[in-house]
């Protein structure tokens, strides 16, 4: 019988606990550190599988020093592990091929005939991490037009993962960035509102033409931004996109509208499309209210002036979140065009993953 595989992140803890810290306490006793796994990595979010293991997977840690710690131990620390660690660790080699330059740096586990092993184990400090990872100081505040460009799929793998031990104010650090402030997550609850007041009549208005392609094409382009709308609601930062589905079904609000939007997206007419984006949208609207951050409002849906297309954002969700915000730092938001987060402006690849646009897209916030 096949043994269940060991998730990524108990296979990385037990790593930490049993190989790399007694060679800490032995040769670095006292050496303050955070031992931690986040950042890329399906085993991070927690949805790795026995095909995650093709690649990067593997016994791997993260070791976070202080500045002045890093200069002086780090090469030291990783040679150190190079020729001390176990060629193996929980079934797994420790030593990997060299990053694959023509495959997006990809590396793949291989078991070593001899020292020094090329190990996974990273010693970084957290302001190099975040630096390079998110594109910002941790140590400086955050303004409103940072954390727009900030893509959720990003903060999600820092907030989530695990910290296996910390001497150094990793955790604190890392609660940080659990979640937006509270007038900024408003000015992101309107803004999906009102993406999603853009397009939901127009997905019937394409069907009554006979166009079922592009119908479906809305349709499906509204049933994400619902999703994306739950995971806003549940503050809960939404995956990247091989993972979005997945996460979602796990959020407080999934059981119930998965069955619904899946029935949206298998749907063979706009009429039918319609029925089942109604349901959610009375869902979503139910649980709008259930946040209780404004007036109640309405859960049916309505007309669209008239036209028989039904629709909810029409009565005004976005608009009702917007009187609420007082920051005078959102405030100024609030007031024009409500573009959202980068992860509403775009879903290119490089934009989402690459912090190198962040300043750029910095200038979209500010006057």
């Amino acid at each position: 019988m096949a043994t269940a595989l060991l998730p990524g992140l108990k296979l990385s803890e037990a790593f930490y606990q049993e190989a790399i810290r007694p060679l800490l306490d032995q040769y670095f006793p006292g050496l303050p550190h955070a031992a931690a796994l986040v950042g890329s990595g399906s085993e991070v979010l927690g949805f790795d599988d026995a095909l995650s293991t093709d690649h990067h997977f593997g016994p791997r840690a993260m070791l976070f020093l202080s500045p002045a710690d890093h200069i002086r131990h780090a090469d030291a620390l990783h040679a150190l592990l190079a020729h001390q660690l176990p060629f193996h660790f929980g079934g797994f080699p420790t030593h990997f091929s060299p990053p694959d330059p023509s495959d997006h740096g990809v590396q793949h586990l291989q078991a070593p005939l001899s020292y020094p092993i090329r190990h996974r184990v990273e010693i970084l400090t957290a302001d190099s991490f975040w630096a390079s990872y998110l594109g910002i100081d941790p140590a400086a505040a955050l303004t409103s037009a940072r954390w727009l460009t900030l893509p959720q799929q990003k903060l999600r793998t820092l907030v989530e993962g695990a910290v296996f031990y910390d001497a150094v104010g990793f955790e604190e650090l890392r609660r940080r960035f659990a979640w937006y402030p509270h007038d900024l997550w408003l000015y992101l609850l309107a803004a999906a509102w009102a993406r999603i007041g853009q397009e939901e009549h127009l997905m019937g208005r394409a069907g009554m033409v006979g166009d079922e392609v592009g119908s479906a094409l809305i349709g499906a382009r509204l049933v994400r931004d619902l999703m994306r709308l739950g995971f806003l609601m549940e503050r809960v930062y939404a995956p990247y996109p091989k993972w979005f589905g997945t996460a979602f079904q796990r959020l407080g609000c999934g059981p119930q509208l998965l069955p619904v939007l899946t029935s949206v997206l298998h749907a063979r007419s706009w009429q039918e499309r319609e029925r089942h984006l109604t349901a959610a949208y009375g869902e979503l609207a139910r649980l709008h209210n259930a946040l209780g951050v404004t007036k109640t409002m309405p859960e049916a849906p309505c007309l669209f002036f008239g036209r028989p297309f039904q629709v909810i954002a029409l009565h005004g969700f976005a608009d009702e979140l917007l009187r609420t915000i007082t920051d005078p730092a959102v405030q100024p938001l609030a007031q024009r065009p409500l573009i959202g987060n980068i992860d509403l402006l775009s879903d290119n690849t490089d934009l989402l993953a690459h912090p190198l646009w962040q300043p750029a897209l910095c200038h979209l916030y500010m006057d």
